[in-house]
């Protein structure tokens, strides 16, 4: 691929989150501009903006690749998004996760980065689809073994998603699926699965 059509897909990427991004406060600040008059860093913070606001809680290394950005320039952003109240950020682990400001609480900032990593999200779907299921099952049905479904649910448990009292069940099982539906295009296509399948075992009780 040439170095022109590397260039127009980047540009086409910015604006497209950009446009989320734009009616966002505290965006759209100055910062060069590119030879079609365009301001670089704004399209580029315009469009991290955007991005965060589609898939909240997603790391740094999946905003500087989906957006073709470099490190620097997403680091400087990012860094001046958080500075000035713009982008929320939460250290999980290795990882720092980024949310639109003032959006989510603690437990929903936690739920989305689990969510984001592909075993846990597919352990959450599976027991708000079955919640009988055991984890041999659920280590059966995620092609992982039953020792990883174990280090999970320990883990889930210490941060308050998944209970162990009695088998496994989801802790606030609304939270988790309001925000799968929500974000289902951002998450894995078992998430967009889900959130199709959602009004069949949804049940209200008015």
């Amino acid at each position: 691929m040439s170095n022109r059509r590397i260039d127009e897909d980047k540009r086409a990427t910015l604006r497209r989150f950009a446009a989320l991004g734009a009616a966002t406060p505290l965006v759209g600040l100055g910062g060069g501009t590119d030879d079609d008059g365009t301001s670089k860093s704004s399209d580029a913070r315009d469009a991290i903006v955007g991005y965060v606001a589609a898939t909240p809680g997603a790391h740094f290394s999946k905003v500087r690749d989906d957006l073709k950005l470099g490190t620097g320039e997403t680091q400087y952003h990012l860094r001046n998004l958080v500075d000035d109240g713009t982008l929320d950020v939460r250290r999980d682990g290795d990882y720092k996760r980024f949310f639109p400001a003032g959006r989510f609480s603690e437990y929903e900032q936690v739920a989305l980065g689990y969510l984001r990593r592909d075993t846990p999200r597919g352990m959450l779907i599976l027991l708000l689809r079955n919640p009988d299921a055991t984890g041999s099952k659920l280590a059966d049905s995620l092609g992982v073994s039953r020792a990883t479904v174990s280090t999970y649910a320990k883990e889930l448990d210490s941060v308050g998603l998944l209970s162990r009292e009695d088998g496994y069940a989801v802790r606030e099982p609304e939270t988790v699926i309001t925000l799968l539906i929500r974000y289902a295009d951002s998450f894995g296509t078992d998430a967009a699965a889900f959130a199709n399948d959602a009004a069949g075992f949804i049940r209200f009780d008015p």
